[in-house]
């Protein structure tokens, strides 16, 4: 017994000297306003949404050195795979397709695909563990990624929001959402912001209303809920016909928030509004659909919003990434919030009031709306409604962009977003006074070039573009005057950020299916991009 605790007093001191060393290993909330610059903890890397890294020892003048350090495939095996979720078997039978961005923290990659997670070795590609929701066979856009706040992962999966230990991949808990069977999705990356777990649901086909809640992440349980259909009691109500235009009315949730530590404000994009391409039974302006809101982070109460198409009829949300910034307006600096709406159109608003400062189309051939009014926003041509015999309209509902990544770079001051230009001819084919879930169709009709844009974002003009083979794409700039993105046709390319031209690119198996990102380790910058099932990351030679 003597010694025994002659051993034990031996290693208690080097027990206690070892815990701040492991309690460092995991993410400190707070770090999240101003992230150490060689970790990636959330989906776009801090939480501006300007995917901008000020990492430099990748640059213009070396990038041609850029070279394949590992590549990592996507195991949906089960064997070995921690277990979770409330189903009889495993779910997984889905393509897993790395859509979502990687956290990368303190040497640790932790990324998502439908139904799975898993935690990669960020220097080798080593897999540590891998899990597996058992649910229910459902519908599902594939899921973007984690949020992560200090020991714990957070994702979503079948309208459940899922908690997992980030050292093993154990299940914590899982928390039901919305139900499944009403057609909810669920797929975002969960937002950490203070002790806040910010996520959402969309949902399309059943005319569901849709919301973004906060949820404890200790516990998985609501702190408050925001529906994006303004109901009873909000101003926005007014906006609708009726309750039951209401709660049929869309609004999904289908990318993360950004968010304003000085403000303490959300930003949300809001989904597109129910019955889809057909409004007959929903006159009016239906907020809070294809908007962007500002939300009280503590609360969710809404302290602003900018509707980007009111009345929407051709399936054009604005889940597109809501991007803020500090510039300079007419000489006077402003906090600016840039949104590349898939309409097709660029908006600058000042991000304390939603006031517009700029509203201004990204490509030509737009013929959907008949100006701009003075508040900015467009005024929609009725001509251009999907009618019986159809109508011809740019862009088709795919959209000029979409939800992956645009990137914006402080040092150029360049907003950068793949783009397309599309026709389509819309056409109702549900005349019904009161019809449900899609209620037009479209047939495309030609699609005249597909390009990465770099927008200044003082003017609005396009300062450079490069013809792609693609139009959205995520996208991911640097310090090192670069810009990462593809051609649509299996090229990985960086290009210089202030004129376009490509510098270096790798071909891959397939063509990126998200959004890159970077991070150092040991002195090395790396270079992280996702194609299909696999996980590639770059380094410069030695």
């Amino acid at each position: 017994m003597r010694r025994q605790e002659t051993i034990l007093s031996l290693l208690l001191p080097l027990l206690l000297a070892m815990t701040p060393i492991c309690r460092s290993q995991m993410l400190d909330p707070a770090s999240l306003r101003q992230p150490p610059a060689g970790m990636w903890p959330t989906y776009h890397g801090d939480y501006t949404g300007r995917r901008y890294s000020p990492l430099k020892q990748i640059d213009s003048a070396n990038v041609k050195g850029l070279t394949l350090a590992w590549m990592w495939k996507t195991d949906s095996i089960s064997d070995g795979a921690r277990i979770g979720g409330t189903g009889p078997e495993p779910n997984s039978n889905a393509p897993a397709t790395v859509k979502g961005v990687p956290l990368m923290v303190n040497g640790v990659l932790y990324l998502t695909a439908t139904n799975q997670g898993w935690a990669v070795d960020a220097r080798t590609g080593r897999q540590l563990w891998h899990y597996i929701w058992r649910g229910v066979p459902a519908f599902s856009l594939g899921n973007r990624g984690f949020g992560m706040s200090g020991d714990w992962l957070f994702f979503e999966i079948d309208n459940y929001l899922v908690s997992l230990d980030a050292k093993t991949g154990k299940e914590r808990w899982n928390k039901q959402m919305a139900d499944v069977k009403r057609d909810y999705f669920s797929s975002l990356p969960p937002l950490i912001v203070k002790n806040h777990v910010i996520t959402g649901v969309g949902g399309d086909f059943l005319d569901v209303p849709n919301f973004a809640e906060a949820r404890d992440p200790e516990t998985g349980d609501v702190q408050w809920h925001f529906w994006t259909t303004a109901h009873q009691g909000d101003p926005g109500f007014s906006t609708w016909p009726n309750a039951k235009a209401v709660e049929h009315g869309g609004g999904g949730i289908w990318i993360p928030p950004t968010y304003d530590p000085e403000l303490n404000l959300l930003y949300l994009g809001i989904g597109n509004v129910n019955p889809v391409m057909a409004g007959q039974s929903r006159p009016g302006d239906n907020l809070y659909t294809c908007s962007v809101v500002a939300l009280n982070a503590d609360t969710g109460k809404l302290v602003w919003h900018f509707q980007y198409s009111p009345h929407d009829t051709h399936d054009w949300d604005a889940a597109q990434v809501p991007v803020l910034f500090d510039g300079v307006i007419n000489r006077q600096p402003r906090k600016l919030l840039a949104q590349a709406y898939r309409g097709g159109l660029f908006f600058v608003l000042d991000r304390t009031n939603g006031k517009s400062i700029l509203t201004t189309p990204m490509v030509d051939g737009l013929n959907w709306y008949k100006g701009i009014a003075p508040n900015g926003q467009p005024i929609r041509d009725p001509a251009k409604e999907p009618t019986i015999p159809g109508s011809l309209v740019s862009p088709a509902s795919g959209g000029v962009t979409n939800w992956p990544s645009p990137s914006f770079n402080p040092d150029t001051g360049l907003f950068y977003v793949g783009t397309s230009l599309s026709y389509a001819i819309f056409y109702l084919t549900d005349a019904d006074p009161q019809p449900e879930g899609y209620g037009g169709a479209e047939a495309g009709v030609g699609n005249l070039g597909n390009s990465l844009r770099a927008i200044d974002y003082k003017t609005g003009k396009v300062v450079w573009q490069h013809k792609t083979g693609n139009g959205a794409q995520g996208l991911l700039s640097t310090a090192g005057n670069l810009l990462f993105g593809s051609d649509g046709y299996g090229n990985f390319i960086a290009f210089d950020a202030k004129t376009g031209e490509p510098l270096w690119h790798a071909g891959l198996l397939a063509n990126p299916t998200n959004a890159p990102q970077t991070y150092t380790l040991d002195g090395r910058q790396y270079v992280a991009v996702g194609a299909g099932e696999y996980l590639y990351t770059f380094v410069l030679q030695d």
